[in-house]
């Protein structure tokens, strides 16, 4: 049974429990399809023992009658988490031969349920970008391919390599994470769901850090139903993340019934940006009329701070990139670069980071220590903190007017293809979080749903915010715009 990369998790689950095929045979299947997907560069380290060795017990446990819902799923693990022993360089030079000593408590948590790890996803350096193409490891490739044309696209960013590898059917599920937009920008440009939560319902402790205020894990998956059971396993207060939130995770798959008669869904007036192409502005419509045929009443809000948003994020993050990555010295692990005769400490710190970090690293870093020095600090990041807290307090507002979820789009365009924006000027490249960073900044749930193609062929998708710690309430409205949407275009093999 080849096709059984092709399976999502909920079905895979269900076969494995009734006997038709083990997590072997569908962990096989991945392993076949990854060998053969190298152009798409989407793994970039493989561990095809450890994950042979997985479904083996997996399948005892299975066998037995007693396994979570996660048991046997081959999964992808972005590289950004570490795992005990493989690579985890977080797509950057300067990690290059870094391997941990210890496990994530997000991927422990899957290996204690069960899943089964094929290896590690490659990703934007640092989680920084938004189209993969910052990655030591070179760039992603997207799937799908415009009609008629050869042209190699973006999987979009930092989640590529997970995104790519979901869509390609390489696994049944991704860990991605989201700081600004890199499960939800991705997802949306290859046509699978990608979810952040609530900032503090994963633990972000052995997750390489890029701003630690902003960064959240969540699941990458070729359904809503899949997202509600990877997130399951993923979530859960970890006392060694001191932003870790104490409370219990429900059941999250139980929540979709796809009920939302008499949800209020908010439509933002701000997300309609000048220069929208009409095709994200249709999809935006419909995307409206099937939840208020779903039963959902529609009601126009405003998040005034909205416009502020991304100028406010791109103070934010790099400032606390910055601090993070000052870590990287070259001292205690990963690169150190050669030094000459006479050289002292400030010369190897310089020497290793010119040569560990990449071209955009280094862009984001500068721009950080900038806006956190001496003379700049109230006027940049004091007031980058300010709008910060508008913004929260303009979702907090609207959800106390009883709106249970808001509807916006997922991203401002399609898929591009890979170098149209690196030689543009880098802001363009950032106004793709144009729809995803306000979410970040006020540490909300999101989730990106593919509901329809472009006029090439291409995927677009729709985005869900919900409010704090609801994301079964978020991922039942998903399931319900998925459901109408009755999405399921797959990008045709070429690779």
């Amino acid at each position: 049974m080849s096709d059984l990369s092709k399976l999502t998790i909920s079905a895979a689950r269900d076969g494995m429990r009734r006997g038709d095929f083990t997590s072997t045979e569908i962990t096989q299947s991945c392993l076949t399809e990854i060998e053969n997907a190298r152009f798409l560069n989407a793994f970039v380290h493989n561990t095809p023992e450890i994950a042979l060795d997985q479904a083996n017990t997996a399948d005892t446990r299975i066998a037995e009658g007693d396994a979570p819902d996660m048991c046997g799923i081959p999964l992808g693990i972005k590289d950004l988490f570490c795992t005990k022993g493989v690579p985890s360089q977080a797509a950057s030079a300067i990690l290059n031969g870094f391997k941990p000593e210890y496990e994530s408590t997000i991927t422990s948590q899957l290996w204690t349920a069960g899943a089964v790890m094929l290896g590690k996803l490659n990703m934007d350096e640092f989680a920084m970008g938004s189209s993969n193409e910052t990655s030591t490891y070179g760039d992603v490739v997207n799937p799908w391919r415009r009609d008629g044309s050869n042209t190699q696209l973006t999987p979009g960013g930092s989640s590529g390599g997970s995104a790519s590898a979901v869509a390609a059917d390489l696994c049944l599920g991704a860990t991605g994470t989201d700081t600004g937009g890199s499960i939800r920008q991705p997802a949306a440009f290859v046509g699978i769901t990608g979810m952040k939560p609530t900032y503090g319902r994963c633990s972000r402790w052995g997750i390489v850090a890029f701003a630690s205020s902003l960064d959240q894990a969540g699941p990458m998956t070729k359904s809503v139903r899949d997202a509600a059971i990877l997130l399951g396993a993923m979530a859960g207060h970890d006392p060694k993340d001191s932003t870790s939130a104490e409370l219990a995770v429900p059941d999250f798959e139980a929540a979709l019934t796809g009920d939302i008669k008499g949800k209020k869904i908010g439509l933002p007036k701000e997300y309609r940006m000048d220069g929208m192409p009409g095709e994200i502005e249709k999809l935006w419509a419909d995307g409206a009329e099937m939840m208020r045929d779903a039963g959902a009443e529609l009601v126009d809000i405003s998040l005034p701070h909205t416009k502020y948003a991304l100028p406010a994020y791109y103070v934010v993050a790099p400032a606390e990139a910055s601090s993070n990555l000052a870590r990287y010295d070259g001292v205690r692990f990963g690169h150190r670069a050669a030094l000459s005769q006479g050289d002292g400490i400030t010369e190897m710190y310089e020497k290793t980071r010119a040569e560990g970090f990449g071209d955009e690293v280094k862009r984001r870093v500068m721009i950080g220590t900038y806006v956190l020095s001496a003379g700049f600090y109230d006027a940049y990041y004091n007031r980058a903190r300010k709008v910060r807290t508008l913004i929260k307090k303009d979702f907090e507002d609207v959800f106390a007017q009883g709106i249970d979820a808001i509807l916006t789009p997922a991203t401002p365009s399609a898929a591009f293809g890979l170098g149209e924006m690196t030689d543009a000027d880098p802001v363009q490249m950032y106004l793709n979080d144009v729809f995803t960073v306000t979410v970040n900044l006020a540490g909300l749930p999101g989730i990106a749903v593919p509901a329809g193609v472009d006029n090439q062929g291409l995927p677009l998708a729709l985005q869900l915010i919900g409010r704090p710690w609801e994301e079964a309430d978020l991922l039942n409205h998903a399931y319900a715009l998925e459901q109408a949407a009755g999405f399921v275009a797959k990008p045709e093999k070429w690779w």
